[in-house]
């Protein structure tokens, strides 16, 4: 098999009649979300929960198989076999270089090649991949397909890495233009990236965090807050295969209207979400201060709804509440009324850790499905 040639962009190929009830369709989605996160005054901490899913789903369509429970107590201190902690630690990865791109775009800086290279390094630090040239593109042909097999019995080969710096060139300038359509446009840039493959390990996670970067850098999204990986990964294998149909057969058509279709799923979904993460805030609010009538009521929630599952050591370090202090009132919220739960007894020198089972419920969808 040969190395793919990419397609010219923008593209001249696109049937417009077949596209644009999506289009309409997705735009408008998109649009009830992107507004619905302009009424969440810290949208940092309210929608951490989301977040944090984000870097579970991506990372487990590359093949980890740790929870967003598990990071959590992680985090919290709780130790795992070395399997699990090296999924756990490829996550933290992901979140840590999905918070960076963040920050970045959120300061009005463009996306970058460079930006890619800084995100990559963290990506594979200390983690499975660490050896495969981090921070860097790649310099070698690759390919795609069972274990061991031949290039010739590939099931894709990425382009030439001799010719890789002009694609990529191509790709960037594409991405910081114009095209018919924003979220047209976003389905292009996230497949040609997946298909130029030009990190020796990492595209699938790098290609997706660049969705809520691209969409948020063009003003769609209020807050770069939008992560299709929950709908990639219930549609897996067709997510593969309409990346392969481009590749093999140039349909970019099929590939933007499964694109589109899942930015109408995840938005709706996203919307309900968001819907019930902000009741649940204002209704915690409401029972902390009559619990504790505490004039720490807004650092006790914003804290909890930051890291549902914590020690109190950690927690006191985050709320800027003292020790004494926060061990009453928990004692307070870990009650029949009260907000959270002892997850795991502290023992000797481990102290216990504590849960916020309500938010954790809507992160799984549990609520939301419920209702």
């Amino acid at each position: 098999m040969k190395p793919y040639i990419p397609d010219p962009l923008p593209l001249q190929t696109l049937d417009y009649g077949q596209l644009i009830t999506l289009v309409g369709e997705a735009n408008a989605a998109l649009a009830e979300y992107s507004g619905l996160l302009q009424g969440i005054i810290n949208p940092e901490v309210m929608l951490s929960p989301l977040t944090n899913q984000e870097a579970v789903l991506s990372s487990k369509i590359e093949g980890t198989q740790a929870t967003v429970e598990e990071v959590l107590e992680h985090e919290a201190g709780e130790r795992f076999d070395e399997v699990k902690q090296a999924d756990i630690q490829e996550i933290l990865n992901y979140r840590k270089a999905l918070i960076l791109a963040q920050e970045h775009i959120g300061e009005g800086r463009p996306i970058s090649l460079s930006l890619l290279l800084q995100l990559h390094q963290i990506l594979l630090e200390s983690v499975r991949g660490e050896k495969k040239k981090p921070g860097e593109f790649r310099k070698d042909q690759n390919w795609i397909g069972r274990t061991g097999c031949s290039m010739e019995q590939a099931s894709f080969v990425p382009p030439d890495p001799l010719l890789l710096p002009e694609h990529l060139d191509a790709w960037s300038h594409y991405l910081n233009g114009k095209d018919f359509d924003i979220l047209a446009q976003a389905a292009v840039v996230h497949a040609q990236f997946e298909l130029l493959h030009p990190f020796k390990d990492g595209n699938g996670r790098i290609g997706r965090l660049l969705i809520p970067l691209f969409l948020f850098s063009k003003g769609r999204l209020s807050s770069p807050m939008f992560y299709l990986s929950s709908f990639l990964e219930t549609n897996r294998e067709e997510y593969y295969q309409r990346l392969q149909h481009i590749s093999r057969e140039g349909d970019w058509n099929g590939w933007i209207q499964f694109f589109l279709h899942g930015i109408v799923v995840q938005a709706r979904d996203n919307v309900l979400r968001v819907k019930a993460i902000m009741a649940l805030y204002e209704r915690t609010k409401a029972r902390v201060r009559e619990l504790t009538g505490s004039k720490f009521t807004m650092q006790l929630v914003d804290t909890l709804f930051d890291r549902p599952i914590f020690q109190a050591s950690d927690f006191a370090k985050r709320s800027e509440i003292s020790k004494v202090t926060l061990h009453g009132l928990l004692r307070q919220l870990h009650t029949p009324e009260g907000p959270i739960v002892i997850l795991k007894e502290g023992a000797g020198r481990r102290p216990s850790i504590y849960a916020f089972p309500e938010l954790l419920n809507i992160c799984e969808g549990k609520e939301v499905l419920a209702k």
